[in-house]
């Protein structure tokens, strides 16, 4: 089995090849113009032959074409009288008192905004079919403005899709691309529903035309993408359904540190992802947890996704100073191209300047020796930078760190503090080409004991590629008053969606023997806007009130129950790389692979040993201050921590000191 992950980041794009015996891994410089080129790219220097491989890639192209706004010429065709509910969306604000706020513009602007004569009611009695003289109207407005994508969402259709069929069969004879809401999201709530129907047809003719031009450059048609609730699926699933691959590279690292934590035999994880770009955080407690709605930019996806906290702090993330004379690093980015200022054409200093300045990257070793990064530069631009702060070059430098450390620390605690769960009982995984950097500090700062830096950390999203099953999720609105003596009735109405899934997930290659299917469902006390989520099982009733109690603080038993929406989740396994452990000896012989370089902490310059983490075979423990260096990332260690190392290579990191953070 050749197993080869791809995951295409902000400033880098990673790979991770497995050939039955050893991993290999590599990165290259991201291409953002012309994504697939940077694959290319680094398979050809992989000297993979292609058509013996299996490829499972993450991509950006969904996120980035709706984040900039460069998708497809698309219309909405919906229920007359509800051509503007993208614009009304929901009295929630983000900033209530906000006198200054402004909204981004809807995806379709209002002249691309269709209604039409047609209703079911909301019990699902198709009252008036749609007129074809209307449609064919439309069909001729549409051809006129050059439309590529159409979004159709009817109201109640969730409870009858007739109508919206009749518009889709029609529309498909046009040519374009068509996303029909009783096919993407058959649950109730207008907006969110219409929302998540038009961001489908908004990036997935752009990220078709990316899928045609990856699989023509590579000549291999064994091609998986990956997900946003951290399965994969087929090239073909993924051209069609694009909403699902929104957060596809982030949940590609969440699944690949919570199996490498699982084999070190650790449960409960806060998953720290800091790339170039952006900081993504997800906590795991025994498993990868979901969330079926995001927000991509202020517009609702009703999805099922992994659920993480994304923010603007990653290695690339640029510092300047605001309006008010304060130091701020992000949410823009230097990305691939310029790049940060020790790449040697950017002008803006960025977290990894700071952290070149502060001794905290070894310019010989960055990315393996293979680039080397422009210190003398970075003086110069820090210099101009501590002038305009009125401080010296080491406490603006200093002072960079601190401002995305504090950033990223608000992040870990809208996952964990802010929904109940005690950080200090969780493990910080570290991962990404800049996540080492951090690591400590942000753990001390959360009181945090431990922190696992996995082996070829820098590109363990990609690895998580490797190992992700396919995954199919579906879901429909029954807003079906339950009682405990209802649960065969219940049972009986998750049968479609299974008979659905196992075909498709077969379709996929999968053997029979290999799927599993989980039940879950919405509840909530009637009367209530919001539901939770929860297996579905015998004990449904008793585990719903528990639930609800542990969140809300009450359960109400007396109050009726509600089940809002079924969900079924079919997972088809894959062969996956098997991580061996590496047997471990007593000797230190030459694992330092430099003495003495100095490093900038708290006010100090100190000296720090620099480690090959490929030439450390010991489980003796590693004192700070000291660098740890491989490929595709650097673990800074400060002073008062102790490293060692376990069977799987991964390191782990404590204090160093009685009484701990």
């Amino acid at each position: 089995m050749v197993v080869l992950g791809v995951d295409i980041g902000g400033t880098f794009t990673d790979f991770v090849l497995f050939d039955g015996r050893e991993l290999k891994v590599h990165k290259v410089i991201s291409t953002p113009d012309t994504p697939a080129d940077a694959v290319f790219n680094g398979i050809r220097s992989l000297e993979i032959k292609q058509e013996h491989v299996s490829i499972v890639h993450g991509s950006t192209v969904a996120t980035n074409t709706l984040l900039e706004r460069k998708g497809a010429k698309t219309a909405l065709i919906t229920t007359d009288g509800y051509e503007d509910v993208l614009e009304i969306g929901r009295q929630a604000r983000s900033s209530l008192y906000d006198l200054f706020i402004t909204r981004e513009s809807a995806l379709i602007p209002e002249e691309l905004r269709w209604g039409v004569r047609e209703r079911v009611s909301a019990t699902g009695e198709v009252l008036s079919r749609v007129s074809k003289g209307d449609l064919k109207k439309i069909c001729i407005a549409l051809r006129k403005k050059g439309i590529e994508s159409v979004a159709v969402c009817f109201l109640f259709s969730y409870k009858d899709p007739l109508n919206e069929g009749i518009v889709a069969k029609e529309l498909e004879q046009l040519g374009v691309h068509v996303s029909v809401s009783s096919r993407i999201l058959p649950e109730y709530r207008e907006y969110e529903r219409t929302s998540t129907t038009v961001v489908n047809a908004y990036v997935s003719p752009v990220m078709a035309r990316y899928l045609t031009t990856l699989e023509e450059g590579l000549e291999a048609d064994n091609i998986r993408i990956m997900q946003s609730n951290g399965g994969s699926i087929s090239t073909g699933a993924a051209k069609k359904m694009a909403v699902n691959c929104i957060l596809s590279g982030p949940a590609g690292g969440v699944a690949g540190a919570f199996g490498i934590a699982k084999l070190a035999g650790i449960k409960n994880i806060i998953s720290f992802d800091m790339g170039g770009t952006s900081t993504d955080v997800s906590l795991c407690n025994g498993n990868v947890r979901l969330t079926t709605q995001t927000l991509i930019n202020e517009l609702p996806v009703k999805i099922p996704v992994v659920d993480m906290v994304t923010v603007g702090a990653g290695g690339g993330s640029i510092a300047f100073i605001d309006y008010g004379g304060a130091l701020r690093v992000g949410p823009q980015s230097a990305g691939a191209h310029p790049g940060p200022v020790c790449y040697g054409k950017g002008r803006d200093i960025t977290v990894t300047d700071a952290n070149l300045f502060l001794g905290r990257i070894s310019a010989e070793f960055f990315l393996g020796g293979r680039m080397k990064l422009k210190t003398a530069m970075v003086s110069g631009f820090m210099n101009t930078l501590a002038k305009k702060l009125g401080m010296s070059s080491v406490k603006a430098a200093e002072g960079i760190i601190e401002v995305a450390n504090a950033n990223m620390v608000r992040a870990i605690k809208v996952i964990s503090v802010e929904k109940g769960f005690d950080v200090r009982d969780y493990t910080l995984v570290s991962f990404g080409g800049a996540g080492g950097l951090h690591a400590c500090e942000l753990a001390e700062s959360l009181l945090i004991k431990k922190v696992l830096v996995p082996k070829n950390a820098g590109v363990l999203s990609a690895l998580g590629m490797t190992i992700a099953d396919i995954v199919k999720d579906y879901s429909k609105s029954v807003l079906l008053k339950v009682k405990e003596k209802d649960h065969s009735k219940v049972l009986r109405l998750f049968k479609p969606l299974i008979s659905q899934g196992m075909k498709e997930v077969l379709y996929e290659g999968i053997l029979k023997n290999c799927i599993k299917v989980e039940n879950a469902v919405d509840m909530r006390y009637i009367g209530q806007s919001h539901e939770l989520m929860l297996p579905f099982d015998k004990d449904y009733i008793d585990s719903f009130h528990k639930l609800h109690r542990k969140r809300y603080g009450y359960a109400n038993t007396d109050s009726g129950i509600e089940i809002v929406n079924i969900r079924v989740r079919v997972t088809g396994k894959t062969k996956k790389p098997s991580l061996r452990k590496k047997v471990m000896t007593s000797s230190t012989k030459e694992k330092i692979a430099a003495k003495n370089t100095k490093c900038y902490f708290r006010g100090k310059w100190l000296k720090a040993d620099i480690y090959d983490r490929n030439r450390i075979q010991t489980h003796t423990g590693i004192k700070g201050p000291a660098l740890i260096v491989e490929e595709t990332s650097t673990t800074f260690l400060p002073p008062g921590h102790i490293c060692n190392i376990d069977n799987y290579e991964n390191l782990i990191i404590e204090k160093n000191l009685t009484g701990c953070f």
